[in-house]
């Protein structure tokens, strides 16, 4: 079970003007439950996507890409569950192109307005004709407070669902805006962008460059801070949908007064989505803040606060209580620059100080580090000692679940 994390109710989950969301089944793995989600939005609306890194990117990730490119609307999202079109080669992409036609064709618009997201097993061919025959029944059941079944259908080896609502009031006008966000995504977690599949979406009008500029923000900030086993996925997706719904005026430069109320809500949505997937990782019974300061820049401080939380040696002393912490000194000596002082170093467990410049801590016990290690909540702290970077990073424990798990995947 996740680890301090109650899993939203429908009532919870508010609609979003312009966005509508229906499931189906189309039996793309042996289970019986909806795993083909379709969204439609109303038209004017926009998106920005931020994607994987990894060159084996999925023909779904490529199609996104391409048509976010040619700019202009979005009028339609595409998700299915269970397979991931990933390592599918030209067959791959030829049928994500035809998704993305058989939705045009179903709610009236144009392909190049159809974003595809895929999401399961790699390198299986997508069983296209399964979910274009699934699409009626998606567009019968499209309704605006279907966030709950939309994100059921969406998980793969999650334990529970993932979504959240928010609500900011604009300075300018009092128009009130919503927020409402889901993401999908247990293990295969180590984004070079975002998680592996995430969308949040407002019925706020933004221009379509301060679109994409908050979506690259807001990602760096929330699902590229998470990290599960150290493995970015080929799916990997976050998409900001801007409905443009709300009778108030649209958002076009970055000096609206009206912006920074936004930003926050939007943000506050995909950092709560993003630490779900955390404290839902794999066999996870740990959640832990690895918090790295004083570092010369920010990518200093990632790269050590990433060599600590995606050390299997680390992760594996969390699970079992064990204040072994010479593992996080390695790891801490593995990610700094090769001109990092050690006897500037210094870290933390919670409150209690266990290194002082170099050095095991005067006053440090084992058994405090026992104590903090045995809590479902872990906050680690290092300070490198050589400038004012900061960086947060969240990951997990790594338990024997997470081997279980894995290893029957396929089946």
């Amino acid at each position: 079970m996740p680890v301090n994390y109650t899993p939203p109710s429908p009532e919870s989950l508010l609609p979003v003007a312009g966005v509508l969301l229906g499931t189906a089944a189309a039996g793309i793995k042996n289970w019986t439950r909806d795993d083909v989600v379709l969204i439609a939005l109303a038209k004017g609306a926009r998106a920005a996507g931020v994607f994987t890194q990894n060159r084996f990117s999925a023909a779904p990730v490529q199609i996104c890409r391409e048509h976010l490119a040619a700019g202009g609307e979005t009028r339609a999202l595409l998700i299915n569950a269970g397979n991931a079109n990933a390592g599918t080669g030209e067959r791959g992409l030829a049928d994500a192109r035809h998704s993305c036609a058989a939705v045009a064709q179903t709610l009236g618009c144009a392909a190049h307005e159809v974003l595809p997201f895929s999401t399961g097993v790699i390198m299986e061919p997508l069983p296209i004709d399964r979910i274009e025959a699934a699409l009626p029944a998606a567009k019968a059941a499209l309704a605006g407070d279907h966030w709950f079944a939309a994100v059921r259908a969406i998980m793969t080896t999650d334990t529970v669902p993932k979504a959240v609502s928010s609500r900011t009031r604009l300075e300018l006008g009092g128009a009130t805006a919503t927020v409402t966000g889901m993401a999908k995504g247990a293990g295969m977690i180590s984004p070079n962008m975002a998680t592996m599949l995430g969308f949040v979406a407002t019925d706020a009008a933004l221009a379509p460059s301060l679109l994409r500029s908050l979506a690259s923000e807001i990602a760096e900030a929330s699902f590229n801070r998470i990290t599960i086993d150290g493995d970015t996925s080929t799916n990997d997706s976050f998409v900001l949908i801007a409905s443009g719904a709300l009778a108030a005026p649209p958002i076009r430069e970055l000096g609206d007064a009206r912006l920074p109320a936004l930003r926050d809500a939007l943000l506050g949505v995909a950092q709560a989505l993003a630490q779900a997937v955390v404290r839902d990782g794999e066999g996870a019974t740990k959640f832990i803040a690895i918090t790295v300061e004083g570092g010369r820049d920010v990518d200093e401080c990632n790269r050590v606060a990433r060599a600590i939380a995606n050390s299997p040696l680390v992760k594996t002393a969390f699970f079992a209580s064990d204040p072994n912490l010479g593992r996080i000194v390695c790891a801490i000596g593995n990610g700094a620059s090769a001109d990092l002082d050690p006897q500037r170093v210094s870290f933390w467990l919670d409150d209690t100080l266990v290194v002082d410049r170099g050095g095991r801590a005067g006053s440090y016990r084992e058994e405090d580090g026992q104590r903090a290690l045995a809590k479902p909540e872990i906050a680690v702290r290092v300070a490198l000692g050589r400038g004012d970077a900061r960086t947060t990073v969240w990951t997990c424990d790594l338990s024997y679940d997470y081997v279980s798990i894995n290893a029957d995947y396929r089946s």
